[in-house]
């Protein structure tokens, strides 16, 4: 639960109305051709985003995307002979695509897979918000207009239709090379943006064309029991003055143990407990800066028994005491 990252997305997209995806294309881009991939897809959501088009070369274009957020449905035709790649640098990404498969991605995870896969899908962020790369490839245009540099290397388009355009979606978990790629776009100066870009596409497109099949995944999920651990993070959050024991959980939602445990980690980046106390506890920092409740009244209300568990729970996490906290964050204007 990253607090302070979900606040530079929000100002980020502070001029964006709420159920707006704003979709622009940088000057350079326009002038580049006429790839719009990005520019087809209709998108539903409550919350706000932004998509930053780029055409990189002919037929293949990168986005920058900034999403705030609990989900967003999209809707773009269904073209298996177009490659893409999603790399998600902050935040959490659940996507539903089709086939009833679920990926989700954390800091650094990256999926990839034909516009067949994703043409009705919908992105839920368990954090409210996510960062990051799509770069979309027309895998026909390339295997007749390659990038010499990329020529020379000998990827070829038809090994990306086979290995990843043929079927699910994969996904590859973070790693040293995909930070090595990814990072430098996210802090370099604007006007070298475009030339880092260039090279960095033709990075990533090495990197992807020397993978084994399947070499490097992240475990896919059906999307009915992402739905189930969904609404177990809806009670969970919606009744923190309740203790909620996993077996209780899995005989009310009819679900293993072990696969609660599983796909909930995998939906929201944490075990459940380690979640559910960083939950309860930035629930409490909220009521200690919004309220005078007693901290024994906010203990109770967040789901701890004695005033003890609670104090000792919150600093673990904020590495400070309950009354400390409000003494320096306090709201002079609570009631």
């Amino acid at each position: 639960m990253k607090k302070e990252e979900s606040k530079v997305i929000a100002q980020k997209l502070q001029k964006i109305p709420n159920g707006t995806l704003s979709i622009e294309r940088t000057q350079a881009g326009k002038n580049m051709g006429e790839t719009c991939f990005s520019e087809q897809i209709q998108a539903v959501t409550t919350g706000k985003g932004r998509i930053e088009l780029r055409n990189v070369y002919p037929g293949i274009e990168a986005s920058f995307n900034t999403f705030f957020a609990p989900e967003i449905h999209f809707q773009h035709s269904a073209l298996d002979s177009i490659l893409e790649i999603h790399y998600c640098r902050n935040g959490r990404i659940g996507w539903n695509m089709r086939g009833g498969t679920a990926i989700y991605l954390g800091s650094g995870d990256l999926t990839v897979h034909s516009m067949a896969c994703c043409a009705d899908s919908a992105m839920m962020f368990p954090l409210g918000y996510s960062e990051g790369i799509s770069i979309s490839v027309d895998l026909k245009q390339l295997s007749s207009i390659c990038p010499e540099f990329l020529r020379e290397t000998g990827v070829q388009a038809e090994r990306f239709q086979e290995h990843f355009c043929s079927g699910k979606p994969s996904a590859i978990p973070t790693c040293s090379e995909l930070e090595h790629i990814f990072a430098p776009l996210f802090s370099v100066e604007a006007s070298l943006r475009l030339p880092l870009l260039k090279l960095k596409v033709l990075e990533l497109l090495i990197y992807l064309s020397c993978l084994k099949p399947r070499e490097k995944e992240l475990t896919q999920y059906f999307s009915q029991q992402t739905e189930l651990i969904k609404e177990i993070h809806q009670q969970l959050t919606e009744h923190l003055e309740q203790r909620f024991t996993i077996e209780e959980l899995s005989k009310q939602y009819l679900i293993n143990t072990s696969t609660l445990k599983e796909v909930f980690k995998a939906v929201y980046g944490l075990p459940i407990a380690t979640y559910m106390k960083e939950y309860r506890v930035h629930q409490a920092m909220k009521l200690l800066r919004e309220t005078d409740a007693t901290i024994a009244d906010i203990a109770a209300q967040v789901g701890y028994e004695t005033q003890g568990k609670f104090s000792k729970a919150f600093k673990d996490v904020t590495q400070v005491l309950p009354t400390k906290y409000r003494k320096n964050y306090q709201n002079p204007h609570s009631s």
